[in-house]
């Protein structure tokens, strides 16, 4: 093997893995969100749990975050906006990374 292919497998594994750790840092911070509404919700730690876990999966309807904003906004109505989510969203994903790369 080349020098160049070498490093053509070397920016290609960095890749995957940015990309896996993009992954789970943005399905950590959307389980902080459903913990995060479901506590404004009133929600016992079982059921925020599971709520938890339909905000996660919600992320999966279409590209980006709005799908899950959409759902955390129509589940809390007049408790917050979309745009306090969004904030919320930023916030927890630093919290999110941090987590993460101690998993790491």
């Amino acid at each position: 093997m080349t020098t160049f292919d070498d490093r053509e497998n070397a920016f290609e594994n960095k890749f995957a893995h940015d990309e896996e750790m993009r992954f789970k840092a943005e399905a950590r911070r959307n389980k902080l969100l459903g913990l995060w509404a479901a506590e404004l919700l009133g929600m016992g730690d079982e059921e925020a749990a599971e709520y938890a876990k339909d905000v996660v999966k919600s992320d999966f309807e279409e590209a980006g975050h709005e799908d899950v904003v959409r759902k955390v906004a129509g589940d809390l109505g007049d408790k917050s906006n979309p745009d306090e989510i969004r904030a919320k969203m930023a916030e927890l994903l630093v919290v999110a990374k941090g987590q993460v790369m101690d998993e790491v």
